[in-house]
């Protein structure tokens, strides 16, 4: 026997639909309807009909086997048998993050195509992989950030199942997952939300419509919504954490905000489980807010991406400044990234034209989540390329010494360890043909800032857009110098200790804009590198071991470091 409950409070008859059975559901309190079905049980799928209306999917669907617009099934968590019983989870603080796309990780574009391929993680020295979002989204190719039914693993991907024996075998070969979620919006094909009831903002939108209604009535079962949707993430598919993306489009006028509700209750549950789990925010706001705990104003979440560590690093060594990097592109606010991740604390934004974000303050650098590369940063580039085809190799190398000897969490992005050639570019898979030619068309329309023409975009819709985005996994062993120097630079952040150290405050960098180098200071270590067109010394301090070096002619002498052009080196002090 099964207890279908689905909340439908806009409705004034509810029906459950099995096979060729209409059966009338039964009202409850708030707008809640239920039925006890005896001979339904996993593995039966239903549908929902609203005032004899046609099926739809059940907004709380565990599995969608058909796609969006497909009957939803019955899943019973309890049935997988998981072997990770010892797990206690992963602390964000000194981990290395590696984002992948499910879809084009691996050549079969599953999750088991991303099981085979963990032993390449492991000897990387990955700690978590973090998924791009999972949930069912519109056919069976997209970045996933237009999911409609939150709460069930894509189809295409292999579905509950495959997602449980994903996050299984990660733990058994010591990795952690994160997984990404979108709580700011839901998708343009397959939302029928708002006919069950008020899911959506009559009062706030966002640049993807309508905001979720967190704030007005009835809200308070769409929050539940939410933060069930989390739970049952972190809960039934054992996750280690969520990045929640674009949390600065998640409007909530409450007393209580959504977010702060929700690291209340995740914390809560990691309690009972006795797993360790967190939440880390994407957010372009600069705002100190949304990691400080709720005692001190905050909303307690763990940790928010940075991006503007990126564009600092990314303006200085591919020498662009179009678009947002027309904030950036000097070597003085490259230095102060490295010093606090965020660039524009309360300062002019000529991006913006306004005054942008605030100080960090004491934040950590647990606090911050960096990349050189992301599926933003890479995706949403006219053509999809990566840093690859955008700086030399030398420069490549610089970006990676400055990740991975940064005291913030580093984001490695799929493929970056071997300097793929692959781009990454933006697909996604439409049934309905209208909706398609939306989505090609507005693409092509949103890259004149940055001065890309429109004719270089590709059609997100036409299938071989995403198959050029699939990995090569013919390249790593063409490319053993790049992979080598990620595991190199891995395997020193594990074994130096001031590397992973959070702190800030005894960071020291100094540069020399005109020269082309800067300096990276911290106990014990210093990271020196030159995008300039000569040779340079730099002064070194007390750290006079090479580590590790990108070129061949870094030499010391003195108190000094030759440094040849595109080059970094990473110093230590010599033992006693």
């Amino acid at each position: 026997m099964h207890r279908f409950r689905v909340w439908a409070p806009k409705p004034e008859r509810v029906e459950l639909l099995i096979g060729e059975q209409r059966l009338p559901m039964v009202p409850g309190e708030t707008g809640w309807w239920e039925l006890a079905v005896d001979d339904a049980g996993p593995g039966t799928r239903y549908r929902f009909s609203l005032d004899g209306g046609p099926g739809r999917p059940d907004p709380r669907s565990a599995f969608q086997p058909e796609g969006i617009d497909g009957p939803s099934e019955l899943v019973d968590h309890r049935g997988f048998v998981w072997t990770d019983r010892g797990w206690r989870g992963i602390p964000l603080a000194g981990a290395v993050l590696y984002e992948l796309h499910v879809g084009t990780f691996s050549p079969e574009g599953t999750f088991e195509g991303v099981i085979r391929r963990l032993p390449h993680l492991v000897e990387l020295g990955i700690d978590a992989v973090e998924l791009l979002p999972v949930a069912e989204f519109s056919g069976n190719r997209g970045w996933g950030y237009d999911g409609v039914d939150l709460f069930a693993p894509h189809h295409a991907y292999g579905g509950p199942e495959g997602l449980k024996k994903l996050v299984d075998a990660c733990h058994a070969a010591g990795l952690g997952v994160v997984m990404d979620v979108v709580y700011n919006h839901l998708g343009p094909a397959g939302n029928y939300l708002p006919e069950f009831g008020p899911y959506f903002s009559e009062r706030h939108q966002t640049n993807w419509g309508p905001a979720l209604n967190f704030d007005g009535p009835d809200s308070g079962e769409v929050r539940r919504f939410v933060i069930d949707n989390a739970l049952a993430w972190l809960g039934d598919y054992h996750l280690d954490g969520l990045r929640l993306d674009a949390v600065h489009a998640i409007v909530d006028d409450s007393a209580v905000h959504l977010l702060e509700q929700l690291a209340r209750e995740v914390k809560a549950l990691s309690a009972r489980t006795g797993r360790s789990t967190f939440l880390v925010a994407e957010c372009d706001l600069n705002d100190p807010k949304f990691v400080r705990p709720p005692e001190a104003g905050g909303y307690g979440l763990d940790a928010s991406w940075a991006d503007e560590w990126h564009h600092a690093l990314h303006s200085v060594l591919a020498g662009e400044r179009t678009g947002y990097y027309r904030d950036f592109g000097s070597l003085e606010l490259l230095a102060k990234a490295m010093k606090q991740a965020w660039v524009y604390d309360g300062t002019w934004s000529v991006h913006r034209r306004r005054v942008h974000g605030r100080p960090p303050g004491d934040l950590g650098g647990d606090k911050f989540v960096v990349s050189t590369q992301n599926h933003d940063q890479v995706g949403n580039r006219a053509v999809g390329e990566r840093s690859t085809g955008l700086m030399s190799v030398g420069r490549l190398k610089i970006a990676a010494a400055l990740l991975l000897t940064s005291p913030f969490v580093p984001l490695l992005f799929q493929g970056e360890e071997w300097a793929a050639g692959t781009p990454f570019q933006y697909f996604t898979d439409h049934l309905d043909p209208g909706l398609g030619r939306a989505v090609s068309e507005g693409r092509r329309g949103e890259f004149a800032y940055f001065g890309w023409e429109p004719a270089e975009v590709p059609d997100p819709q036409d299938p071989a857009t995403f198959e050029r985005s699939k990995l090569d996994w013919t390249e790593p062993a063409g490319n053993p110098q790049m992979l080598t120097w990620y595991r190199d630079l891995i395997r020193l952040r594990r074994s130096h200790p001031s590397i992973a150290d959070p702190g800030r405050g005894s960071i020291e960098v100094d540069f020399d804009e005109a020269a082309g180098w800067l300096v990276f200071r911290r106990p014990g270590l210093v990271v020196a590198l030159n995008v300039g067109s000569d040779a340079v010394p730099v002064p070194l301090g007390g750290c006079r071991q090479v580590l590790l070096a990108s070129d061949a002619g870094v030499k010391v002498s003195g108190g000094l470091v030759l440094v040849p052009a595109d080059a970094v080196v990473i110093l230590g002090r010599e033992p006693t």
